[in-house]
C-alpha cells in the first residue's frame, strides 16, 4: 500500500508539473462579407477573412513564456499568412519588470498593444490604418515596469528594426524605439479611467537608413506600404489615449458602457511636402445584456496626397472622416456576431465609399486575457 501511495502521489506531481509547462493552442477564425472597399485598407469588398489565428503557447522552466502566433487574410483578390508574433517573454523578473524579446506588437496607443478579435468594431479606427498599417508589430526588444503604487502606473520602452512599419527594410539595427506609460483608477465602486501616452521614433526612412529589396537606399518614401505597413509616415509619432468604463458594482458580464478617444500627431512627415498629419477618434460602445452590445465610432485623419495638374505633380491637404454603426451578438463568450454601417467622406482623396458589413469570430482553445 505504501509503494502505491508513492507512485500515486509521483504521478500526481508529474501530471501536475506537466500541466504547469502544457503547450496552449488557440484558434480564431474570422469571416466576413463586405459590401463595398472603403478608403484606408481593413476589409475589402466581398467574401474573405481579416484575421484568423493560430496561437501556441509555453511555459519555460518557470522563467518565461514563449508565445508564436500566426495569422491568416484572405479575400475574393489575394491570401496571406505571416508569423506576427514570435517572441520570449519574462514571469520571474523582480520589482515588477518585464522583457520581452523576439517578434511582438508594439506598446503603443490604446489599441496597438491588443489583438484585433478583441475589437469592438469590425475594423481598426483611421488613425491606426492611416500611421500603422492596423497594427504595428515588429522584431525587437521590449521592457515594461509596472509600479509598486495604489493607482496603476505603468512604463514601457521598445527597439525595433522597423522592417515592418514600411516597404523599405532598415539598415541600421534600430529602425524604430518606442516609449510610453499608461495609469488609471477607479471612481468608486462603478467606474474606471485610463490615461496613455506614448511615443514612436522612426528612423526608417532616414538617409543611410532603410533599402528596398536589391539594397538600393531611397531618399523618399511613396505612399505604397505593403500588407501591414504603414502609408503615412513621418520622424515622430505621439498618440494620446483616454477611456472611462461603467458598470454596475465593476462587474461588466452583465451591462456595461465603454468611452475611448484617441488622437495621434505625426511630425516631420516622410515624402510629402507637408509639415505634419494628426487624427482621432471617439467611440461609445453599450453591452445593455450579457450577449448583446451596440456601439458607434466617430474619426478623422488629416493627411496630403500627390496630384496631377497641368504636367506637374502638386501636394494638396486631404482629408477623410468616418463614423461606424454596429450591433454585436454573441451567443457564447467564444462567438460574436457583427453587423456594421461604415459611412465615410473625403476630401481630394480617392476610395471613399459606404459598406456594410456582416462579420463573425468564433475561438478555440486558450487565449490571453483581453487588457482594459
Amino acid at each position: 500500500m505504501k509503494r502505491k501511495a508513492m507512485v500515486l502521489a509521483s504521478a500526481m506531481l508529474c501530471s501536475q508539473a506537466s500541466s504547469v509547462h502544457a503547450l496552449e493552442v488557440g484558434v480564431i477564425l474570422d469571416a466576413y462579407h463586405k459590401s463595398e472597399t472603403t478608403a484606408l485598407g481593413g476589409r475589402t469588398e466581398g467574401f474573405g477573412s481579416s484575421h484568423s489565428e493560430l496561437s501556441l503557447s509555453q511555459d519555460v522552466a518557470d522563467l518565461a513564456t514563449a508565445h508564436m502566433a500566426l495569422v491568416g487574410e484572405w479575400n475574393e483578390e489575394e491570401s496571406d499568412l505571416q508569423l506576427e508574433e514570435a517572441y520570449l517573454q519574462s514571469t520571474a523578473l523582480p520589482g515588477g519588470f518585464n522583457v520581452t524579446a523576439g517578434r511582438f506588437l508594439a506598446d503603443i496607443g490604446y489599441l496597438n498593444s491588443t489583438h484585433s478579435h478583441s475589437d469592438n468594431f469590425s475594423e481598426r479606427p483611421l488613425l491606426y490604418r492611416a500611421f500603422l498599417g492596423g497594427h504595428y508589430f515588429d522584431d525587437g526588444i521590449g521592457v515594461s515596469w509596472l509600479a509598486p503604487t495604489d493607482r496603476y502606473w505603468r512604463l514601457s520602452a521598445g527597439a525595433f528594426t522597423g522592417d515592418e512599419l514600411g516597404e523599405e527594410n532598415s539598415v541600421s539595427s534600430i529602425g524604430t524605439w518606442t516609449l510610453s506609460t499608461e495609469f488609471g483608477d477607479d471612481i468608486g465602486n462603478n467606474a474606471r479611467w485610463q490615461m496613455g501616452l506614448s511615443y514612436l521614433r522612426n528612423r526608417t526612412q532616414e538617409s543611410g537608413h532603410h533599402e528596398d529589396e536589391e539594397g538600393d537606399e531611397h531618399e523618399e518614401h511613396e505612399h505604397e506600404g505593403h500588407v501591414h505597413g504603414a502609408d503615412y509616415q513621418g520622424k515622430t509619432l505621439y498618440l494620446a489615449d483616454l477611456v472611462w468604463k461603467w458598470a454596475p458594482q465593476g462587474n461588466n458580464r452583465q451591462k456595461q458602457v465603454k468611452l475611448a478617444a484617441e488622437y495621434a500627431h505625426v511630425d516631420d512627415v516622410y515624402g510629402a511636402e507637408f509639415d505634419h498629419y494628426d487624427g482621432w477618434y471617439l467611440s461609445g460602445v453599450y453591452q445593455f445584456d450579457e450577449k448583446w452590445s451596440t456601439g458607434i465610432r466617430h474619426g478623422r485623419v488629416n493627411l496630403a496626397e500627390e496630384h496631377e495638374h497641368e504636367g506637374e505633380h502638386e501636394w494638396e491637404a486631404s482629408h477623410l472622416t468616418e463614423t461606424s454603426v454596429m450591433l454585436s451578438w454573441m451567443p457564447t463568450h467564444t462567438q460574436r456576431l457583427r453587423l456594421e454601417y461604415k459611412h465615410q467622406d473625403a476630401n481630394h482623396m480617392e476610395g471613399a465609399d459606404n459598406a456594410i458589413t456582416l462579420h463573425y469570430q468564433i475561438g478555440f482553445g486558450a487565449h490571453a486575457a483581453h487588457s482594459f
